[in-house]
C-alpha cells in the first residue's frame, strides 16, 4: 500500500436537497436515519458474526491496518463514531497506554452488543458508550485527539456534515481516519466483486441473521458511496489538511486520513 496525496476539488453539495439514497432507493432526507437505525437494530446481535462471514475475516486485517497507520499514542483521547461493537476502540486502547475512548453510535442495540464483549469490562475505566448522531455529535468543540469511523459514514444522511462535525470536535493537531468500502480500479475485478456481493451476501444475511433486506441495503449502500478521490476531496472541504488514502484489498475498502492543522 502506498500513500496517495490528493489535491482534487471537493464536489458541491445542495444543502437544500430533500431526498437522499437508501441503498438504490431515493428517500426523503428526514427518513434515512430512522431506516438506517432499523437496519442496524435488526442485525446487531449477529453483526460481528456476519462481518467475519462476509469478508472471510479480512475486516479484522483492515481494522488492524487502520490502527497501524494511526499509531495511537499514550494519553490520547479517541472518538470512534458508528463504532457500536467497539472493534476499533478496543484496538486503540490496547495500543495506547493511559488513552481513553468514547464509542458513539446512533443505534443503542449496537452499543449494547459492544458492552457485552469481554474487552469492554477489562477497559471499562477508559471507555465510554454514547448514543449520538454523527451529524450532531454530543461533544464540545476541540475535545478529542483522534476521530475514527469504520464502515459507518456511508450510512450517514449527509456525509459532508459528518466530516464537518469531525473537524469541529478534534483539537488542533488532531487526526481523522475513515475506513470505508470503496471502488476497485480494475473493472474485471469490480465485476466479480459485484457478483459476489449481490448474489451471496443478502442470501447469507437471510440464513445467518434471518434478515435478507438489511444486507441487500448494505450491499447497495456501498455502490452509492463516493470513490476514493471524491471522498478525499470531501475531507479537504471539511477543513482537513494532508489528506491521503490507502487502498486495501485492491480497493474493496480504503483508508482515508486527514489532519486538523
Amino acid at each position: 500500500m502506498s500513500d496517495t496525496p490528493k489535491t482534487t476539488q471537493a464536489p458541491q453539495h445542495d444543502e437544500m436537497g430533500r431526498t437522499t439514497h437508501f441503498g438504490f432507493e431515493d428517500v426523503p432526507e428526514d427518513q434515512k436515519a430512522g431506516r438506517v437505525h432499523g437496519v442496524f437494530s435488526s442485525v446487531a446481535s449477529r453483526y460481528d458474526v456476519m462481518n467475519d462471514l462476509m469478508s472471510g475475516g479480512v475486516h479484522r486485517l483492515w481494522k488492524d491496518a487502520m490502527i497501524d497507520w494511526l499509531a495511537p499514542r499514550r494519553g490520547q483521547r479517541l472518538l470512534d463514531v458508528a463504532g457500536g461493537t467497539g472493534d476499533v476502540a478496543f484496538r486503540f486502547l490496547k495500543r495506547a497506554p493511559e488513552a481513553t475512548a468514547a464509542v458513539c453510535d446512533m443505534t443503542e442495540p449496537m452499543l449494547i452488543e459492544g458492552r457485552k464483549r469481554a474487552e469492554a469490562e477489562d477497559m471499562a475505566d477508559r471507555l465510554s458508550w454514547v448514543t449520538g448522531d454523527a451529524m450532531a455529535l454530543p461533544f464540545p468543540d476541540a475535545s478529542f485527539d483522534v476521530y475514527t469511523i469504520s464502515f459507518g459514514i456511508r450510512n450517514v444522511t449527509r456525509p459532508q456534515k459528518a466530516l464537518d462535525e469531525a473537524f469541529r470536535v478534534l483539537r488542533p493537531g488532531g487526526r481523522l481516519m475513515v475506513l470505508e468500502f470503496s471502488r476497485i480500479p480494475n473493472p474485471a475485478l469490480q465485476w466479480a466483486y459485484d457478483r459476489y456481493s449481490f448474489n451471496v451476501i443478502p442470501a447469507m444475511g437471510q440464513v445467518v441473521a434471518g434478515d435478507r433486506a438489511s444486507y441487500q441495503y448494505l450491499v447497495e449502500s456501498i455502490r452509492q458511496f463516493p470513490d476514493q478521490e471524491t471522498f478525499a476531496s470531501m475531507i479537504s472541504t471539511a477543513g482537513f489538511d494532508q489528506v491521503r488514502y490507502r487502498n486495501l484489498t485492491m480497493g474493496v475498502a480504503a483508508l482515508h486520513s486527514g489532519w486538523k492543522l
